[in-house]
């Protein structure tokens, strides 16, 4: 009987690393086949419970993620490792207080795994805070120093805090380990402007290498496109940039037709009328919220409003959204057009205190914080009717540079209309008709400004920004490049030089290649420019 147990046990293990080995290879299908075989045999194997959940995040299910590790977590409360990925989850689906609990179990659990370390790291970068993260990534790279995965989160993590010459070194360690690894070669080319043809060798090298995944296509394509359009080699930068979108579409899943319903849901159920008959919300004047579109200037804004003594960056919280969601309980499960449909019958004052509670964590110690969740564009109405006394700043772009400013830049999880034109165009005419809507109902109860027009002459607009927020005037809020605060965001580079207008009509540089977007634009009546 005993050699049958561990005849049994070896069994389990074998498949178990068999699985992880068929799922580090992309190969999730296998994966899940050796996670059948185990759990078939043994329903309660934590670890079996825990592959299922790391082959759900590699497919982008986090629902089955959820599942998976919360069923490991049953089963065996200490799993250090995974609470630490259902906190990671949790964060994400904008639920503060349980990735918060769940991150605290990390912690408690970690027992000098360095997996389990790098995980509480990223954990803590999501909650915004960048600098909880550093000593987590250490302690897992003192464990691990060769470890390519760790090496490429504390990269992300100097630059997130400026430090972007020992990102540089890190990189540069990562990748004379692995002379091929596209991620570190993205990370690169992004800290500097290219001057020369070096990088860009390395880069086309390996492209041409054959079998590459869709992912490491992406990363390198990125990196190259940004090299090249450094070096205003356009044409050849633009061919790389579209190598890397189509490369990026091929690995996500995007459902138009479902944004379609959920844009025409919103215009449909958040009127004027709504809005006036809706009970007092909460009234904190904490919270700023800056919203619009990716790549639009929503973090240089950002920068200025928070080189005042008086605000503090919260980061891009997810928070209201999640908010909505807690209050409608098991209701708040459903697609995003069921959610805000439901929530528009919510009691404002109680989603306002909810979204107070879940970010009390990243709201500082000034009188006011910044929410820079581009995407609350579409909850308007419901925020001012929540938190009627929260100011909300729109930023506005020339549709076609805002347009491709995202076509061009690879995002790590969100904005799948981005990769390609037509999709990317018709997304951002749905955008910009919702804003018309919410102009004509509510636009005197926020604030907008021209992304051109603040880089091109700071100082009055920083003056407008301050004055609508009610707040005195500070000179460091034209100094905002010289913050030392973290940047999380896709601007982690530009931000910490003085605005410019290199950026303002990029587009024209590509207006054969743009040809599509540009058509779909005009097609749908969205003015090229401002």
């Amino acid at each position: 009987m005993a050699q049958q147990q561990r005849d049994e046990a070896a069994w389990y293990k074998a498949t178990l690393r068999e699985g992880y080995d068929r799922l580090q290879r992309g190969d999730h299908s296998g994966a899940a086949q050796c996670c059948r075989q185990v759990l078939q045999r043994k329903p309660d194997l934590a670890e079996g419970h825990f592959l299922v959940g790391m082959i759900a995040l590699e497919a982008e299910d986090p629902r089955t993620a959820l599942q998976g590790f919360g069923s490991v977590t049953k089963l065996q409360p200490d799993h250090g490792a995974a609470w630490a990925q259902l906190a990671r989850l949790f964060i994400r689906r904008g639920q503060v207080n349980r990735a918060e609990d769940a991150l605290e179990k990390a912690v408690a659990h970690a027992d000098d795994n360095p997996v389990i370390q790098d995980t509480i790291a990223t954990v803590f970068t999501l909650l915004g805070n960048a600098a909880a993260a550093s000593p987590w990534q250490e302690k897992a790279l003192q464990h691990q120093p060769a470890n390519i995965g760790f090496l490429i989160n504390r990269a992300n993590n100097l630059m997130f805090l400026g430090d972007f010459s020992r990102a540089r070194t890190v990189l540069e360690s990562a990748i004379a380990k692995n002379p091929r690894h596209a991620n570190a070669h993205w990370l690169l080319s992004g800290l500097e402007k290219a001057r020369n043809h070096d990088h860009i060798r390395v880069l086309r090298e390996i492209l041409g290498e054959p079998a590459l995944t869709d992912r490491d296509t992406a990363f390198l394509s990125y990196a190259l496109g940004k090299e090249l359009e450094d070096l205003s080699e356009w044409s050849d930068a633009f061919d790389a940039f579209a190598r890397g979108a189509a490369a990026r579409r091929r690995t996500l899943s995007y459902d138009e037709k479902a944004e379609v319903d959920f844009f025409e849901m919103l215009s449909a159920t958040y009127t004027r009328n709504w809005l006036d008959s809706r009970p007092p919300g909460n009234d904190s004047h904490a919270p700023i919220f800056i919203i619009g579109q990716p790549r639009t200037g929503t973090t240089l804004v950002e920068r200025i409003i928070t080189s005042h003594s008086a605000v503090h960056s919260a980061g891009e919280l997810r928070q209201f959204e999640g908010a909505c969601r807690r209050l409608l309980g098991p209701r708040g499960d459903a697609s995003p057009t069921a959610v805000f449909e439901a929530a528009a019958e919510l009691d404002p004052k109680k989603v306002g205190s909810a979204y107070m509670t879940l970010t009390q964590p990243m709201q500082g110690d000034s009188d006011h914080f910044v929410d820079k969740l581009p995407v609350n564009f579409r909850f308007l109405p419901l925020i001012l009717a929540a938190l009627p006394n929260a100011k909300i700043i729109h930023i506005r772009r020339g549709p076609m540079d805002a347009c491709f400013a995202s076509f061009k830049q690879l995002f790590a999880e969100a904005y799948p209309h981005s990769y390609e034109q037509g999709e990317m165009a018709r997304h951002h005419a749905r955008y910009y008709q919702l804003m018309n809507d919410w102009r004509e109902r509510f636009g005197h109860r926020y604030h907008e400004v021209d992304y051109e027009e603040v880089a091109a002459d700071p100082e009055p607009h920083a003056r407008a920004l301050l004055n609508f927020i009610d707040l005195p005037w500070e000179d460091q809020c034209l100094n905002f490049y010289s913050q030392s605060a973290a940047v999380t965001t896709a601007s982690v580079v530009q931000v910490r030089e003085a605005a410019h207008t290199r950026s303002v009509g990029r587009w024209r540089r590509y207006q054969e290649q743009l040809a599509p977007m540009r058509q779909a634009l005009e097609g749908l009546k969205i003015p090229l420019e401002h």
